[in-house]
This record gives structure tokens, C-alpha cells and sequence, in this order.
């Protein structure tokens, strides 16, 4: 059975765009032309491809047509730029550029990742989609077929995906002198810590859960005074302010607990979450570059597994 390359085109288009009508739009069709489309792709596969939702979604099947199809792209981009073709003026972008869609959590993106993208090499230019997601769930995205690499904290690969290590992310307990003072003491902080204020990325979060139950021996989570404040840099603000404690990376909390502004709350205790670079099996140069890159930069940024 062969999936045709403008069938297979016209799924992605809706499921990037939303709605048959801008998948029209953006392919120069009628929607009319595009449910057409969709529906001949449907029956060569046998399956539901997508759900007519608002936005319409892939259903499970949908998913790896979609997959499929952007690693197509990915391909087919590739071969413009080995063959030297020149731009196509019906396209959004110019071929000479290769797009390439990563998700990365938020701490790594406030942190380093920009600093390694920065020393990709851009001969030829390449072009990054960064989607911002939680490292427990970015793989999610790889499956999906959304992303073409994630940093994650899986080490298992996505079927079709490598997996390399990058290192450990370390995240510090600290919180303001005042707010220490005023909630921590006197007593053991095993003791003090599931009761204060806390700072939670989301309610996803479960980091801060987490130490309390390394203090506790499983005892006890993070406190029931929880604010959710979700971005890195508001995170980080929002400890710094006294809203509560919180565990913050350590390249951004070192600056802060060298200028007073913030106090470790356990000298020496630390949480770890290791982070690993996955992306899709396809001989792409802009992606391998990029593989390299992020690499050399997680060796210099994180610290060493193990």
C-alpha cells in the first residue's frame, strides 16, 4: 500500500494548521479539496486518521501518518539542500533553510539550550521550532510525530528515536534568608519543610515533593500552601521575592546564594534529574549538527551521570 506524498501533506497540514480551512489556505486548496484529501488517505489505511474536532486531532493512527509525514519533510528538505535547489516562492520559508521543531523544558531553556543553539553552525542556515514542555512528558511529543528531538528525562527511546545521555540538571533548595527565618526555624527542617509556602512550576510539578520525601523518608510531600508560578524566570522571581521556597537549577541559583539574595535551605542536599538528547532515526546533517552541539554544551552545563 503506498501513502501518496500530497495525501500524506494534506493530513499534516491540517493537523499544524488546525481546521480544513486553513489547511486550505496554507496549501492553496479548497477545503472542500482538502476533506477529499483526507478522507482517499483514510480509506488506502484503512483507519480513522483524524478526529473532527476544534482543533481536529489525530486519532492514535493519525499520529504515525504524521510522524511519517514529517520526517518526509524532513527528508525531502535535506535532498533540496544536498541538490543545491533553489527556494520555491509557493513555500513559506526558503528550502536553503532547514527547520527543525525540539521540545526542551523550561529550566534547561532559561539555562544552557540557548547557549548551544547559538554554536550551531548556520552554513546551512537552520531554523528552530522550540515547544516548551515538562522533561517527564516531552517524549510524548516524539511519538506524536510534533517534535524532531527532545530533551527529556526518559531514557527509554521513542520507537524510531536514539537516545544519548546529556547529564544531570541539579536543583538546590533555597528560599529567601527572611522567609528561612520566619517559617524554617527554630526545629529540623524535616520537620518545618512540608509545612511552609512552597513554589510549584505546575501541577505537574513534583520536584519539590520529591526532596520533602528524601527529608522525610517518604513521610511527607511538599506543604499544602502551593503557588503555581509557570515559567523558569517567574519561578526563580518568585522564590526570590519570599512567596515561598522552592528548588531552583543551580546555574541559576548560584549568582543569587553568592549575592545573599537567596539562602540554601540544606547545605549539600541537592535533587538530581538526569536529561537525555532523543531524536528521530534519519540522516539529516542539520539535525546531526545540532545532536553535536547540544551535546558538547550539556558536558560543560551539567554535571556528569553517576
Amino acid at each position: 500500500m503506498e501513502l501518496p506524498h500530497d495525501l500524506v501533506r494534506t493530513l499534516l497540514a491540517a493537523v499544524d494548521e488546525g481546521t480544513f480551512d486553513a489547511a486550505a489556505a496554507a496549501l492553496h486548496l479548497t477545503p472542500s479539496a482538502v476533506s477529499q484529501r483526507i478522507k482517499a488517505l483514510e480509506q488506502r489505511t484503512g483507519r480513522v486518521l483524524l478526529m473532527r474536532t476544534k482543533p481536529v486531532r489525530p486519532t492514535e493512527s493519525g499520529e504515525v501518518v504524521v510522524r511519517f509525514a514529517r520526517q518526509l519533510a524532513a527528508l525531502e528538505q535535506a535532498a533540496h539542500l544536498d541538490l543545491g535547489l533553489e527556494d520555491d516562492p509557493a513555500d513559506d520559508g526558503p528550502r536553503g533553510a532547514a527547520r527543525l521543531p525540539i521540545v526542551v523544558n523550561a529550566d534547561t531553556l532559561a539555562t544552557w539550550f540557548l547557549t548551544a543553539l547559538i554554536r550551531v553552525p548556520q552554513d546551512p542556515p537552520v531554523c528552530f521550532e522550540l515547544l516548551r514542555e515538562d522533561e517527564g512528558h516531552s517524549a510524548k511529543l516524539l511519538r506524536e510525530g510534533r517534535v524532531m528531538a527532545a530533551v527529556t528525562s526518559s531514557a527509554e527511546p521513542v520507537a524510531g528515536c536514539t537516545v544519548r545521555p546529556l547529564g544531570l540538571s541539579r536543583y538546590l533548595p533555597v528560599a529567601t534568608a527572611e522567609f528561612k527565618e520566619r517559617h524554617l526555624t527554630p526545629g529540623p527542617l524535616s520537620r518545618r519543610l512540608p509545612q511552609a509556602p512552597v513554589v510549584v512550576y505546575d501541577r505537574r510539578d513534583e520536584l519539590q515533593d520529591r526532596f520533602v520525601r528524601t527529608l522525610t523518608r517518604g513521610r511527607a510531600d511538599a506543604g499544602p500552601l502551593r503557588h503555581y508560578v509557570p515559567t523558569s524566570e517567574g519561578f526563580l522571581d518568585a522564590v526570590a521575592a519570599g512567596l515561598g521556597w522552592g528548588l531552583i537549577p543551580d546555574l541559576q541559583a548560584a549568582p543569587l546564594l553568592s549575592s545573599g539574595a537567596l539562602t540554601a535551605l540544606a547545605p549539600g542536599k541537592h535533587l538530581d534529574v538526569p536529561l537525555y538528547w532523543q531524536q528521530w532515526k534519519l540522516d539529516v546533517p542539520a539535525l546531526a549538527h545540532v545532536a553535536a552541539t547540544v551535546t558538547e554544551a550539556a558536558a560543560e552545563f551539567l554535571h556528569p551521570p553517576g
